[in-house]
């Protein structure tokens, strides 16, 4: 099964960027798809290969901050080729 999943991690402290380029390039080097805009990322593959993924990830993400946010949006279906038709 596909799936689509909008990412937006929010650290709640000074020193954020370190943590997000991380978790990011982290995301970059794995084998699914990745498209990135100025409010969030999305990752586009198998089911089971991003979610092992995210929770990979995640975690890493967490241990490098002390407090933060992590928004994430679920899709059944891949919509990487998703262009608007307006």
């Amino acid at each position: 099964m596909k799936i689509s999943v909008e990412l937006t991690l929010t650290p709640l402290q000074n020193e954020f960027e370190e943590p997000i380029i991380n978790f990011i390039k982290k995301l970059r080097a794995s084998n699914v798809t990745v498209l990135e805009n100025p409010l969030s990322t999305q990752v586009y593959g198998d089911y089971d290969t991003v979610m092992q993924l995210l929770t990979t990830e995640i975690k890493e993400a967490f241990e490098m901050i002390d407090k933060g946010l992590l928004y994430m949006k679920i899709v059944k279906s891949d919509r990487s080729d998703y262009e608007p038709h307006f």
